[in-house]
Parts: structure tokens; C-alpha cells; sequence
């Protein structure tokens, strides 16, 4: 179990990734790069930047494919073409897991009262959900590879409200992984958005570790008296941290991991820190000591937890 960081897929990001001494990347980005589907010869770009990677002894745990929603018909036929893609790119170089997210298919009704908008919970579309995923998840299995889906709820706040991703909330994760015969259907799982649903992450884990084949590493804090003062739904309840500096019990989650026989890596995903985070000039937030270097250190203070958690797994 190596500690890495989410990177762009450049080799630029690699001897980064290797500056700072990690030692595992999650290639992002991918239906922007070289290798999307747009471009028949991919070969070359793949290769080298698997061998960048080698040569840093940094192990390409996953292949971050498309981070949007498939399931919108805007969106589904290019999706499919990522998707198959960075499984051919994956099985080429190794990689195990491509990752994304599942999307969710959408649908209001008129409220009999007053017309308001009602949104149809995502349950009720699962079977359009595996008619979309199912093919996708035999043509990996063909090639030795899994499907991971980030359960992050790609909502205005950090809950399953009101967002596109279907696989945000363990509810969903259940009726899914019952309704497929596919087992190579997964998560890349981060404890962040379950502490933000107020769900215990290692509960979580003995729940679904055996489906848990991507680690995005990121932690969240609660703050009680907001929460008890305005509710879950308020801005500033829930805030994403970098591992090491919220509420998530990490000994305990890398503990678990190992005992549900977990084998990959996990990969920090820094940027949503409020401190720690390379902040864009022209945002609302202004940080006097503001850019990449805070990021790194953010990436650092976690690596040093992390690390000292995984020597020996």
C-alpha cells in the first residue's frame, strides 16, 4: 500500500509526484489527454509516461477516465469512448482500476400542489444505470480490469443533495451491487464525503471494503456548533481537509483496509483544503502565502501520517 497523489498525467507532474517523495500516482485527466479517444495513437504518449513513472519507482495506481455525467445523453456516447479507451490504455500498462463517475440519470415531476419540481431519487433508474455501466464493466473484465466510482455527490454542498453522481450515497452503492452479476463494479472510496454525511468511514469499510478498489485520501470536519445551529444543509458545516487535519480516524481506516485484504494505494487529494491548497488569483479567497507551495505542504502533512500508517502494509 503505497501513499501518492492525484496527478495529470504529464511527466512534468511525475518527477513532482517524485520530488516530493511519493511513491504512487492516480493518472487524472485522462479524457483530456493524449490518449483520449480522439486520438489513434496513443501508444506512445502511454508508454512514456508509464516509463517516467518506472523510472521514479511511482506506480500508476488508477486511471482517472471521465469525472462528469455519463448518464446525461448530452454526454453518454463520448463517455463510452473514454471509458473504453483508458481500459485499453489500463490493460496495456497494468493498471488495474479506471476510475470515474457513474453519473445519474435526472428526472423531475410537477409537485401536484403547487408545480414545484420534484427530483425521482436515483433508485428508481438503476436498471438505465447498468444498461449503461453493465457492457462497460464485461468489455474491463475482458481486458483484467475494474471500474472504481468516486462517491463524491457533485452537489453545492458536500451531501447527496440535488448532485448527479448516484453512487454518493452507500444506499445506492447496496442496491447496485446487488442488482449487478458484474463484481468488478467498485468504488474509489473517500472517507471525506461519508464524514460530510455524517456516516462513519470505518463502519463504511467493514460494510464494503470488499468493494473498495481506489483510495482518494481526503478528510472533512464538522463543525458542531454550525451544525447545531443551522443544520447539515448550511454553508460551512462540512469542510474538506487534507488527511491528518479533520475528523477522520486514520489509523483505524488504513487498519480496515488491510484487513478487507484492500490492494492498491492511496492517493491524497489535496486542493480542497480552505489553507492548504493552491489558490487561483481573482478567487473570493485570499491567502497571503497563497500557490503551490501551500498545496505541497498540505501534500506533506498528510504524506508524513500516512506514511508512517502503510510501512507495512
Amino acid at each position: 500500500m503505497r501513499v501518492g497523489i492525484l496527478c495529470k498525467g504529464e511527466t512534468a507532474d511525475v518527477e513532482w509526484a517524485s520530488k516530493l517523495s511519493f511513491r504512487s500516482m492516480a493518472w487524472m485527466r485522462f479524457a483530456l489527454s493524449p490518449c483520449a479517444p480522439e486520438h489513434a495513437d496513443w501508444k506512445h504518449f502511454a508508454e512514456e509516461l508509464s516509463a517516467a513513472a518506472k523510472r521514479h519507482d511511482i506506480r500508476i495506481s488508477a486511471i482517472g477516465a471521465l469525472y462528469a455525467n455519463p448518464l446525461d445523453p448530452r454526454q453518454t456516447e463520448r463517455a463510452r469512448a473514454v471509458f473504453h479507451r483508458a481500459i485499453e490504455v489500463a490493460a496495456s500498462l497494468g493498471v488495474k482500476t479506471v476510475s470515474g463517475f457513474a453519473g445519474g440519470v435526472i428526472e423531475t415531476t410537477l409537485n401536484e400542489r403547487g408545480g414545484n419540481p420534484v427530483y425521482r431519487p436515483f433508485e428508481d433508474f438503476i436498471p438505465q444505470i447498468l444498461a449503461f455501466w453493465e457492457p462497460i464493466a464485461a468489455f474491463a473484465a475482458d481486458h483484467g480490469v475494474r471500474i472504481a466510482f468516486e462517491n463524491c455527490p457533485q452537489a453545492p454542498l458536500p451531501l447527496p443533495v440535488m448532485g448527479y453522481n448516484c453512487m454518493a450515497r452507500p444506499a445506492t452503492w447496496e442496491k447496485i451491487f446487488n442488482a449487478t452479476q458484474y463484481s468488478n463494479i467498485g468504488l474509489e472510496w473517500d472517507p471525506s464525503h461519508l464524514i460530510c454525511q455524517l456516516i462513519d468511514p470505518v463502519e463504511n469499510l467493514r460494510l464494503f471494503g470488499s468493494r473498495v478498489f481506489h483510495v482518494h485520501a481526503k478528510d472533512a470536519f464538522i463543525n458542531q456548533s454550525l451544525l447545531e445551529r443551522y443544520g447539515i444543509c448550511h454553508p460551512g458545516v462540512a469542510e474538506h481537509r487534507v488527511p491528518g487535519l479533520g475528523q477522520a480516524d486514520w489509523p483505524q481506516i488504513i487498519h480496515t483496509l488491510a484487513r478487507v485484504g484492500y490492494d492498491s494505494d492511496i492517493n491524497i487529494e489535496g486542493w480542497h483544503d480552505p489553507v492548504f491548497r493552491d489558490h487561483q488569483a481573482g478567487t473570493a479567497v485570499t491567502n497571503p502565502l497563497a500557490g503551490r507551495k501551500m498545496e505541497e505542504s498540505g501534500l506533506l502533512i498528510a504524506k508524513r501520517l500516512l506514511d508512517s500508517l502503510t510501512k507495512s502494509c
